[in-house]
């Protein structure tokens, strides 16, 4: 009919743009600003005192490094799993894909101790690591194992359903080409997956920079050593002492907020330039 409109499922522009502004609002602005507002109560020199102190920059430092290590690994190994979910069929395929989200599903305290269980030096595998001259659990190597543990189904997730559009044609294609199978996944295949993989480390990065259940029992939460961030706010939570954790906490905001930046810069880059190739 003419001047007929098609309807859509959901509602109008209008109201669905007031209910997810108001959600956004309710749910991440205003809790974000109270960060902002209860800081805001300290000084010039005691919010700086507070987050230059040698304790909390190095805790700083153990969560933003264990956490960029973390998830860079996973890029490899994620990769290489939701490629064989993905390409291969073998008997129990549908039991690996299910635990790929286990991570998920479990409370994060209950993974942090079945990893401390298994890598203490009493543990199965620490009794079998400590007399080569490998300590795992309490140490930065225990934390980056917990966040391997909680940030990998991001990057299957993220990769696999890429993995399952993309058309196997044009790989048959260089092949018969002449191209080898590692040209051919350099030139074909790995353009087409480098958003998807920048996405999953983005989300895993930021996962393991906040986590705090599943490393804080592996860490062994020694200051200047293994004492993670989150651990740092918690303690000052629990002397009263607001205005510095939400110092602690507006710093890991802010570092946050521009990595995840740069990282979603250089995703839109590629993801022009694949477009454009």
């Amino acid at each position: 009919m003419k001047g007929s409109r098609a309807k859509s499922v959901l509602p109008g522009f209008g109201l669905s743009m007031g209910i997810t502004v108001f959600y956004l609002c309710v749910m991440v602005l205003i809790p974000l600003s109270c960060v902002f507002l209860k800081t805001a109560e300290l000084s010039w020199s005691e919010f700086w005192q507070t987050v230059t102190n040698p304790r909390v920059v190095a805790s700083f430092r153990i969560s933003f490094v264990t956490s960029f290590i973390a998830a860079f690994i996973n890029l490899f190994f994620g990769l290489i799993i939701a490629w064989v979910l993905v390409r291969y069929r073998f008997p129990g395929k549908k039991i690996v894909d299910a635990l790929v989200d286990l991570p998920f599903a479990l409370p994060t305290a209950v993974a942090g101790v079945a990893l401390t269980t298994i890598y203490a030096p009493n543990g199965w595998i620490g009794k079998l690591m400590e007399p080569l001259g490998f300590k795992i659990a309490f140490t930065p190597l225990g934390i980056t194992i917990a966040l391997m543990f909680i940030g990998l189904p991001f990057i299957i997730r993220t990769v696999q359903p890429v993995l399952q559009d993309m058309e196997q044609e044009t790989e048959e294609a260089a092949v018969m080409l002449g191209a080898y199978r590692w040209r051919t996944f350099r030139k074909v295949v790995l353009p087409e997956l480098v958003p998807a993989l920048l996405t999953g480390f983005a989300l895993a990065f930021a996962r393991g920079v906040g986590e705090y259940g599943s490393v804080v029992f592996i860490s062994g939460n020694m200051p200047m050593k293994t004492e993670i961030a989150p651990l740092l706010i918690m303690s000052q939570l629990e002397q009263f002492e607001y205005g510095k954790a939400t110092a602690i906490a507006l710093v890991m905001l802010v570092i946050s907020f521009l990595m995840l930046l740069v990282i979603n810069m250089v995703q839109w880059r590629v993801n022009r330039r694949v477009a454009a190739s």
